[in-house]
């Protein structure tokens, strides 16, 4: 089986929806390889997976760490690996340093940055030196304090301006393509209408090249509020929690183990 690459991913742009899911481990990159386009190993592991309130605690070697287990796991997805916050922002330099150092150790694609306008010409730095980059525009959650917590971002002409000019701008300096996270539907559908490359939404519009969700989410695990553009598929909360309870039974009244359970 032959993995996706970049130029695949491009040219379904106009003539395939493409799937993507966020996903963080090697039991489920191995169930899930064989019907996604790209499996994004994304920072919201630090809420998913660690706990944490948001994801500004997410450190290089944690996404290291997954971005290994989903790429030892996988024949078919390309595989995207988020930059986590504080290794690429200081300098173009910074960023080529820790972007090579994800993709020698984890053997991922391409890896994904979240953009404002300043890092444009990060970007153009990292794609001339062959690094595969994909741009995260709208709600970009490793500035949710500067954005005044996770709110629906485009409202206003200012903002939807600057970050349509970001994802232009993010074309140009040669990003593969664009994820669009928590923005009004009216400025995901022009981003995408007004850029070659493929956009990739979460919140966004119906009208973007992708969708991606988190697998948490898409699966029913997580029990906190589910944002309004999660759909899901799934209630394995309640499966878990029954399947414990169950073993803890069992247990308690030395139904488990049984002598077929032993060895002699």
């Amino acid at each position: 089986m032959v993995r996706n690459s970049v130029l695949d991913i491009q040219n379904k742009k106009g003539k395939e929806p493409i799937t993507c899911i966020a996903a963080y481990t090697s039991p489920i990159a191995k169930m899930i390889d064989e019907y996604v386009d790209i499996i994004l190993v994304g920072d919201s592991l630090g809420m998913t997976v660690y706990g944490m309130k948001n994801t500004l605690g997410v450190t290089l070697d944690m996404m290291i760490n997954h971005g290994k287990a989903v790429v030892n796991s996988t024949k078919k997805s390309l595989i995207i690996v988020d930059m986590p916050f504080g290794v690429y922002e200081k300098s173009k330099e910074q960023a080529l340093e820790n972007c090579n150092k994800v993709i020698n150790e984890t053997g991922c694609d391409a890896v994904k940055l979240e953009v404002t306008k300043d890092l444009i010409p990060t970007i153009e730095f990292l794609t001339k030196n062959n690094i595969n980059v994909v741009s995260h525009v709208g709600l970009i959650p490793q500035h949710v304090k500067e954005l005044g917590g996770f709110k629906i971002q485009g409202r206003d002409e200012e903002s939807a301006k600057e970050i349509l000019d970001t994802a232009i701008g993010s074309q140009k300096a040669g990003a593969f393509a664009i994820v669009i996270e928590g923005v009004i539907e009216t400025l995901a559908t022009k981003i995408t209408n007004s850029v070659d490359i493929p956009t990739i939404g979460i919140g966004a519009s119906p009208n973007c090249d992708g969708q991606v969700l988190v697998i948490d989410d898409i699966l029913g695990i997580k029990q906190e509020y589910s944002p309004q553009f999660v759909k899901q598929y799934a209630n394995l909360s309640d499966e878990i929690k029954r399947a414990v309870k169950n073993f803890t039974n069992d247990v308690k009244t030395k139904k488990f183990p049984t002598k077929k359970h032993c060895f002699f």
